[in-house]
């Protein structure tokens, strides 16, 4: 059992009750008299004082009795212990709960670390005997000793008959073997259909071989359009069948009166959304301010759909919004917060259409600094469905390309002289600034993928995006003055640990990051335009989001750290975020705008509310991304063979993790078939390095690949190098740390004892430590408890 210092004081003083938990706290785990004694320098009567001080302390509830006559703080797990894995978070990694406490919600946050090779994965539902590390947030990371039972009650695979007979394929990327399924126990599948199977029990005295599945769903054909979504939709438990009660109140909504609202149809409101938008929830107008104290200066109104106006506290609409948590999006469909009735109909402010709307108006002046805002409710009518495309041609090529809409062109330039001021203030602010390209799957009429592009980002993008941060700041900082329940939108500064691994990246590249200072977002900002022209600066953009912290709702105020923001909630998409609805709620309570705001349980429920919608948001994300990777390697299963150009965005023990430049996806190369070597991996700098030859493949190093097998049904992607990739990569980019203990590439074969020699006697040279193939390498200094994929 591992356990932290021995506590520095005199012996021969029984410690109080604080020491004492504070001892317990800090070490994992449950601990009798004798060890606590031992851990104190305790002797003779002082033991017999220990003893009556803890049996004190459990009668105050300070300690609990875990058996076996020893004790630990409340709530505090031991240090081995017995674990459910019960769901994916949003970075693929496995969380868990005690057994027994796996539908208790206030259980305490698990995940379990990447298995060794020696120990298998475990999966969702599996039994696990687990060693807990306490993390400082009050979570745990847990090291799987051995699966005492897999218990996986359901899987989603494509039903295929072979020539051993029928078996199911799991959609599961990380599966590693097929199932058996009969005809008996098809349920009527035919060959090629996505079925939902309940794994058998083994039978008894049979300890190997493939487990057995019986469908008790049939979920249509694999070669249908919609496949894909559908298996993410199933496999991560998003909720896609509104209930009749749902139905029948968004079916009931009507328009809303304009009693009690402002009359803003005559003011030329417009919504800018992308090509493939499917709601408009918010529409903007700005104009210069007719201020004469604020020369320079501009207004700007941002009009929200009314939301709250068709979903009450406690309807039945109510309780299946804060159920989804918000809409999940993917290329062939959108699994909406809301009933069509609603997203497409009543709440979508289309052109020329009475829509109800909470407005806010706010002036800037030439700094772009806010003078004050004014939240109301109104009646409105879009002048116009914009896309960013068309907004930033209208801007671009002015009147000529404004010909069939000539009024839009001043609309438009009022739009970005107040983004323009926007803009500055947000730079003086001093916010993070990422470029992460966005993958777009393309499709054609028959629903099959045409193209992966990455989506263009113009300025008319970044204008949407200040507008809607400044209604947002405005609602939070509203709520907040006049003491009223907020669902802030949290984004906490990162972790040191995760800094502390982003620095041995970026050492790799020659880079830093400020040291004996408090990282702020402006920093990484700089760091970010430093590499904006080098080859890796795609990479060095992933990694410094890697390092960020979860993004999540709550009702306390802790800022948010990206965007450099004391006071920051959503807003601006009630429609489609549950989060918004409550800040709507809120203003409209708060402001005394109406009898459908934020009622006082509702209030009090913020911070369960807040876990929940945290959680399914993350949900939705994994859920995405996991159907824009088997469109990837759909794309890519017609291109078996065909080499392209990769970037290394990931390096472990077993493999590479390729980024492809054209679709964006990634695919694994593994160590084993990198045959001209025997690679070892150097933590330190992130690469593979040859035992023989010291060729390396390292982090953000490009590559020439073919790719060799592509899995629609699972998303996975294997590759293989080209037979022209030079192996040691890019010439002109920053040495390894085999290069600069001077291994040469191009130096001719030794014996293998010479090369040990030398690796030895280089090693000693260097403050970096590497592990020899079949010895596992010691952890770097403060590297990443994490690996996001």
């Amino acid at each position: 059992m591992a356990k932290s210092s021995k506590p520095a004081r005199p012996a021969g003083r029984v410690p109080g009750k604080d020491e004492v938990l504070a001892y317990l706290k800090s070490n994992p785990g449950a601990f009798d008299k004798r060890q606590l004694a031992r851990a104190f320098k305790l002797q003779g009567a002082e033991r017999v004082a220990l003893r009556d001080l803890l049996r004190e302390m459990k009668r105050d509830g300070l300690i609990e009795d875990q058996g076996r006559r020893r004790v630990s703080t409340p709530g505090h797990l031991p240090s081995v212990t017995v674990l459910r894995a019960t769901a994916l978070d949003e970075d693929g990694e496995l969380q868990a709960k005690p057994a027994g406490a796996e539908d208790d919600a206030d259980a305490p946050l698990i995940t379990l670390a990447k298995g060794s090779a020696r120990t298998k994965a475990p999966a969702i539902g599996d039994l696990v005997l687990a060693r807990l590390t306490p993390q400082d947030d009050g979570s745990y990371r847990a090291q799987v000793i051995r699966i005492l039972d897999h218990q996986v009650r359901r899987v989603i695979g494509l039903y295929e008959v072979t020539a051993e007979g029928g078996r199911l394929r799991p959609c599961d990327k990380k599966a590693r073997d097929d199932y058996l399924l009969g005809k008996e126990q098809a349920g009527g599948a035919e060959p090629g259909e996505l079925v939902l199977a309940e794994v058998l029990p083994k039978p008894r005295g049979r300890h190997f071989g493939l487990r057995a599945v019986r469908v008790v769903e049939r979920l249509g054909s694999f070669a249908s359009p919609g496949a894909f979504s559908l298996i993410a939709i199933q496999e991560y438990g998003l909720p896609h069948r509104f209930p009749a009660a749902a139905l029948a109140e968004a079916e009931a909504a009507d328009a809303a009166p304009l009693t009690g609202r402002e009359d803003l149809r005559a003011l030329p409101l417009v919504t800018i959304d992308g090509a493939d938008a499917r709601d408009f929830d918010d529409a903007v107008y700005a104009a210069p301010d007719d201020d004469p104290a604020n020369q320079g200066g501009h207004l700007v109104i941002v009009a929200i759909a009314d939301v709250a106006h068709y979903v009450r506290p406690g309807s039945a609409l109510d309780r299946e919004a804060r159920h989804r948590g918000n809409s999940a999006y993917f290329p062939d469909r959108v699994v909406p917060m809301l009933p069509e009735a609603l997203s497409n109909g009543w709440c979508s402010l289309v052109p020329g259409e009475d829509r109800s709307c909470l407005g806010v108006e706010m002036r800037f002046d030439a700094e772009g600094n806010k003078r004050r805002h004014r939240f109301f409710r109104a009646l409105m009518r879009s002048a116009a469905r914009l896309t960013y495309d068309d907004v930033q041609t209208i801007k671009d090529r002015g009147p000529e390309a404004a010909k069939a809409a000539p009024a839009l062109l001043p609309r438009i330039e009022a739009l970005y002289g107040a983004f323009a001021s926007l803009d500055g203030a947000r730079k003086r602010r001093g916010t993070l600034e990422l470029d992460l390209p966005e993958r777009q799957v393309l499709l054609d009429d028959a629903g099959q993928v045409q193209d992966i592009v990455v989506r263009t980002r113009y300025d008319s993008h970044r204008l949407i995006e200040e507008f809607m941060i400044a209604a947002n700041v405005s609602a939070a900082e509203e709520l907040e003055r006049r003491a009223q329940a907020c669902m802030y939108r949290v984004h906490e500064p990162p972790d040191p640990e995760k800094l502390a691994a982003l620095g041995e990246v970026l050492r790799s590249f020659d880079l830093s990051l400020p040291r004996g200072q408090v990282i702020r977002p402006k920093q990484l900002t700089a760091l970010l335009r430093k590499v904006a022209h080098r080859p890796e600066a795609a990479l060095v953009h992933e990694m410094v989001l890697r390092s960020q912290s979860q993004a999540v709702y709550s009702p306390d105020n802790l800022g948010h750290f990206g965007l450099a923001l004391r006071h920051y909630a959503h807003f601006t998409s009630p429609i489609r975020r549950y989060a918004d609805l409550l800040v709507h709620r809120g203003l409209i309570a708060g402001l005394g705008l109406g009898t459908d705001g934020l009622g006082p349980d509702e209030a009090a429920a913020f911070e369960e509310i807040g876990a929940e919608i945290s959680a399914c948001e993350r949900r939705a994300a994994v859920a995405e991304r996991a159907t824009v990777d088997r469109y990837c390697a759909a794309y890519l299963a017609d291109r078996i063979g065909e080499s392209a150009g990769g970037r290394i965005r990931g390096v472990t023990r077993f493999g590479l993790f390729v980024t492809l430049d054209h679709s964006g996806a990634d695919g694994l190369l593994l160590a084993k078939d990198l045959a001209d070597d025997r690679y070892f991996y150097d933590e330190a700098a992130q690469a593979l390095i040859g035992d023989r030859w010291g060729r390396s493949y390292r982090l953000g190093q490009r590559i020439a690949v073919t790719v060799v097998e592509a899995s629609p049904v699972s998303g996975a992607i294997r590759l293989r190098l080209s037979e022209d990739e030079e192996p040691a990569g890019d010439q002109d980019a920053p040495p390894t740390v085999a290069q600069r203990r001077g291994w040469d590439p191009l130096a001719k074969p030794q014996s293998k004892g010479s090369a040990a020699k030398r690796g030895k006697s280089q090693g000693a040279k260097s403050r970096t430590k590497t592990a020899r193939p079949g010895k596992k390498p010691k952890a770097a200094a403060g590297r990443s408890r994490k690996r996001k994929r």
